[in-house]
């Protein structure tokens, strides 16, 4: 059995994404006394940043109702829930991609559930390929907007009122005041820090050239295969993001070289420490702590 239809069949026939995403809230509740504010997602090479939280409860994916299990290299596949500068965030330690054969709702479902947990904040971090030639390798870019390439969109069918409007605003996909928390944060840790436009593209496969200068034309600065799905699907229920790329490779056709997941590894854990810092400074400022 495919891991979507173990997936599939895990979640029950019949029952309703509103039902389901109720049902797992319930259950991660009944693991820990803690009551998350902010959702965190850690894309490859970043999820190390969750072995560092205090008063953890570690859930393996495929314990949770809904939630599919991850099979991409570097993603650890289990929530935690715990704190982070004395807030208590959620943090998912890997995600679940569209490329590995799950739908665009199976992709989102986390996003439902934190939702459901009352989880009003979240902060979307992935590896992403830099199309901007002012960027450099391992460079942290906090997205402004993005655009839409995978050819799938988690909203699509039957709309449910009690998560959001049938036709979501997405004019403000990313939170400009989280931004603005997050540059003063870097700069106060006298961190290099960049803006830009991420382009989602399904993947597995890495862009060609003539894809990049594609991208590069309508106004990408960097490249992917994540997060736009959970920014769709976070906004529709009213969630506030916050997008961190780390430029882990220079996209295709911008250096004479081949493109590796080995070195979208390698470099996650270079700048490991950036990151870590980064987030420690920004969640307290989203969770209301520090002015």
């Amino acid at each position: 059995m495919s891991a979507a239809a173990a997936a599939k069949k895990k979640r029950g026939a019949g029952s309703s994404e509103f039902a389901e995403a109720e049902r797992a809230a319930k259950f991660i509740f009944s693991k820990t006394k803690l009551r998350p504010k902010i959702a965190l997602v850690l894309g490859s090479g970043l999820g190390g940043f969750a072995d560092e939280l205090t008063e953890a409860t570690r859930i393996p994916y495929e314990k949770i109702p809904g939630f599919a299990k991850s099979t991409a290299v570097g993603h650890a596949g289990r929530l935690v829930i715990g704190k982070a500068e004395g807030v208590v965030v959620a943090a998912m330690q890997g995600r679940v991609h569209y490329y590995e054969g799950y739908s665009a709702k199976e992709v989102t479902f986390p996003m439902r559930a934190f939702g459901r947990m009352g989880i009003k904040s979240a902060i979307l971090a992935n590896a992403a390929g830099g199309i901007n030639t002012g960027y450099k390798q391992g460079a942290l870019v906090l997205l402004r907007d993005h655009i839409n390439l995978m050819g799938v969109n988690p909203l699509i069918g039957a709309n449910d009122e009690r998560f959001g409007p049938r036709f979501p605003d997405m004019s403000k996909a990313y939170s400009a005041p989280y931004r603005a928390i997050a540059g003063e944060e870097a700069r106060q840790l006298k961190m290099e820090i960049q803006e830009g436009v991420y382009a989602a593209l399904s993947g597995p496969n890495y862009e060609t050239p003539a894809e990049i200068r594609y991208l590069r034309t309508i106004g990408a600065d960097l490249v992917g295969m994540s997060t736009v799905p959970e920014v769709i699907v976070a906004r529709h229920m009213g969630i506030e993001v916050l997008g961190i790329s780390c430029v882990t490779n220079m996209a295709a056709g911008i250096l004479d070289q081949t493109i590796n997941h080995e070195e979208v590894m390698e470099t996650g854990a270079r700048v490991r420490t950036q990151f870590v810092a980064l987030l420690r400074a920004v969640i307290p400022r989203m969770a209301g702590g520090k002015n």
